[in-house]
Order: C-alpha cells, then sequence, then structure tokens
C-alpha cells in the first residue's frame, strides 16, 4: 500500500486560502461602503469609492507608477541576472556553490537592513556616489530617497537573488550539449547564447520576469523608505489611506485594484505570450 502523501498537504492549503480569502474578502467587503470619517462607513453599498479611482487623475497616477516602477525592476532583475544565471549553470567548479550560497544569503538580511545598507552606501559623500561623480556619470549625488531611481534601486535589489535563483533553474534544464554541438559548427559564445540558449530559455524568463513584477507591485517596505513620502505607489498609498486617513472603504477599493490589476497584466502576458508562438510555429 502506497502512502498518499498528497493528503498532507490539504491542511496548509486550507489554512493559506482561508487566510489570503479572508483578508481579500474583508476587504473587498468595505471597498463597496463610502466612507463617512473616524474609521466609520455607510450602511448602504455602493461604488463611490470606485468611481473616484477610476475618475481621479492622483489614483490612475499612482495605478500608473507602481506598473511602471515594477515593470522596470523585473526587466532590470532578468537582463542582469539572467547572464549570471547562465554562467553559473555552465560553471563546472566548487564556486558554484559558493556563489549559489552567497546568493540565497543575501534574501536572508531583512529587507529593512537592506533598505538602510542602501541608504549608508548611496549617501551624498558615500562610496557610490563619489564614483559616480569621478567618472563624470553624473553632475550632482544620486538622490537615493525620494526619487522613483532610489526606489528601483531598493526593490532591484531587494529582488535580485531570489531572480537569479529564479533564472538558475531554467538555465541548468538546457543539456550542455546544445552548446558544445555549437561550437563544433563554429558558432561564437554570442551567437550560441542568443540562438539557443535564450530560446529555449524565454518561456522561464516570462515566468521569473511575471513574478518579480508581481512581488514589486505589492512591496511596501522598499517603496515607503526609500519614496521619502514623495513617492506613492498603491501599497504606500493603501497604507496611508487605512491607518493615516482611517479610510477603510477608500483602502478596500485600492487593494481591490491592485489585486485586479496584476491578474489583469498577467493573464494579458499569458495571451500574448500564447499568440506569440502561435505566429512563430506559423512561421516556422
Amino acid at each position: 500500500m502506497n502512502p498518499r502523501w498528497g493528503y498532507w498537504l490539504i491542511g496548509p492549503f486550507l489554512l493559506g486560502f482561508t487566510l489570503l480569502a479572508g483578508s481579500q474578502f474583508m476587504f473587498l467587503k468595505a471597498s463597496f461602503f463610502a466612507d463617512l470619517g473616524f474609521g466609520k462607513t455607510s450602511a448602504t453599498l455602493d461604488f463611490s469609492n470606485y468611481v473616484r479611482v477610476a475618475t481621479e487623475p492622483y489614483f490612475l497616477r499612482t495605478l500608473w507608477l507602481t506598473t511602471y516602477i515594477s515593470a522596470i525592476v523585473a526587466a532590470v532583475c532578468i537582463v542582469v541576472g539572467f547572464p549570471i544565471a547562465h554562467v553559473l549553470a555552465r560553471l563546472r567548479s566548487r564556486w558554484t556553490t559558493v556563489l549559489l550560497s552567497a546568493i540565497v544569503l543575501t534574501s536572508f538580511v531583512t529587507i529593512v537592513i537592506q533598505i538602510f545598507g542602501l541608504i549608508i552606501i548611496f549617501r551624498g559623500d558615500g562610496p557610490v556616489n563619489r564614483m559616480l561623480l569621478a567618472a563624470g556619470i553624473v553632475e550632482q549625488p544620486f538622490p537615493l530617497i525620494g526619487s522613483v531611481g532610489g526606489v528601483v534601486v531598493g526593490l532591484v535589489y531587494s529582488a535580485f537573488g531570489f531572480a537569479v535563483m529564479l533564472m538558475y533553474s531554467v538555465a541548468r534544464t538546457i543539456p550542455v550539449s546544445l552548446d558544445e554541438a555549437a561550437a563544433i559548427h563554429g558558432a561564437t559564445r554570442l551567437r550560441i547564447f542568443a540562438r539557443i540558449i535564450l530560446p529555449l530559455s524565454l518561456p522561464g524568463l516570462i515566468v521569473g520576469f511575471l513574478t518579480v513584477f508581481n512581488l514589486c507591485m505589492g512591496a511596501f517596505t522598499s517603496a515607503a523608505l526609500l519614496g521619502g513620502g514623495r513617492i506613492l505607489t498603491l501599497p504606500v498609498l493603501i497604507q496611508r489611506t487605512m491607518l493615516l486617513d482611517v479610510k477603510y472603504g477608500m483602502a478596500g477599493a485600492l487593494a481591490a485594484v491592485l489585486l485586479v490589476s496584476v491578474i489583469a497584466l498577467n493573464l494579458a502576458s499569458v495571451v500574448i505570450l500564447k499568440r506569440f508562438r502561435a505566429a512563430r510555429m506559423v512561421v516556422s
């Protein structure tokens, strides 16, 4: 008799689903009641909160800024991280384990400690700004706090290790024999990477991009600390609306908009990917 270990997963699944669905249900429920002030909401259902979110430029700009920052962070993690993951996957040395362990250990550091470390490194007289000024890349110190660039740097720093580990698993699935066969026939390393490695890794890269994008859409700590109160992403705005303004209805509507936006963008990406693969099959 074979033990059915899958049944042991039912309990954790139900617990996780209950916590996730319960919190989202409370937010969705509150979003259909108008705020009366001092944490009180009306007793009648209406869509006034959603109308405000959809019509006021302030909320639309916040949603666009959150999407824009998340897309940039995901793109940087993929473009910079995939070559590193590919080299680690092809590296036949004892240093591979050491380097992978170092990447994993960076993810164990608390996000608050990471952000404060960035603040020290990027301060006006810090090593990074001194190097940028000496190289002539910038004319004045790079402002880490209170700028979109600073929020992007913080999110890239916090998500980069996770992204590299995701893409490392993708690169490991590509047989080394394909590289060797292409090299025997005279292909350069750049051509091997562009014509073999990249096309075979494309589905995994898209999944990695969406994973990092989803994490950044809901990231709060980096945006709150590095935004300096001037860069308001949607998670930061939800926190302010709920805790400072005490408007539970509007906070629920913003949370629902964030959830629906992430789901819609992921579904749109899947549809575009399917059409792209279908078009490639037709052409070939």
